[in-house]
């Protein structure tokens, strides 16, 4: 029986993984590598500041895993954890849901190894008035969310008879790579 390798998360570490194990193991038939991920599609994550500014349409440059795992030899299943069998070796995968549809019901994927590569989210060190103000690029929806609400205070500042075009500020928590790219 091929070896059974699934990497939980198609972020950049499980993508690259993924993609290197393909190419390899995958070419030569010594392993079937499955890349599980929520999503359809992959960002680049240090790349969102670039959607929430505005100088990335993020459909032009985001990564189908589907076609991307036909490329490099490797399956995609689309799913999120929802828990894992270590005794029976199985990563549990929750229904998906669209719309109140069950698309596809809870379901169970075997394997041999298993790779957890989930990714962080953003860390606000417990600066007052970050968790509730703040909106934290980890996701490409958040970037979005970000670049709506920017232009329409830019709108609202500068078009406004009754707006006070010096009354327009936005406030950057964090001095990262993100934060520093997004100023």
């Amino acid at each position: 029986m091929t070896h059974r390798i699934v990497i939980v998360g198609g972020g950049a570490g499980g993508l690259e993984l993924a993609t290197l194990l393909g190419n390899k193991a995958g070419k030569r038939g010594q392993a079937e590598i499955t890349l599980v991920d929520a999503n359809m599609t992959h960002l680049w994550k240090p790349r969102l500041h670039e959607v929430a500014a505005g100088v990335l349409n993020a459909d032009v440059d985001e990564l189908n895993y589907v076609a991307h795992a036909q490329r490099h030899r490797f399956k995609f299943i689309m799913g999120r954890m929802n828990g894992l069998d270590r005794q029976g070796k199985e990563v549990i995968l929750e229904a998906h849901v669209v719309e109140g549809e069950q698309i596809l019901p809870e379901r169970r994927l075997g394997y041999d190894t298993l790779v957890i590569a989930i990714g962080s989210n953003t860390n606000d060190f417990g600066t007052q008035g970050a968790a509730e103000d703040c909106i934290f690029l980890d996701k490409r929806s958040a970037a979005e969310t970000f670049h709506r609400k920017f232009l329409n205070k830019y709108l609202k500042a500068n078009q406004d008879p009754s707006a006070d075009p010096k009354h327009c500020s936005i406030a950057i928590v964090g001095a990262g790579a993100t934060g520093v790219e997004l100023a």
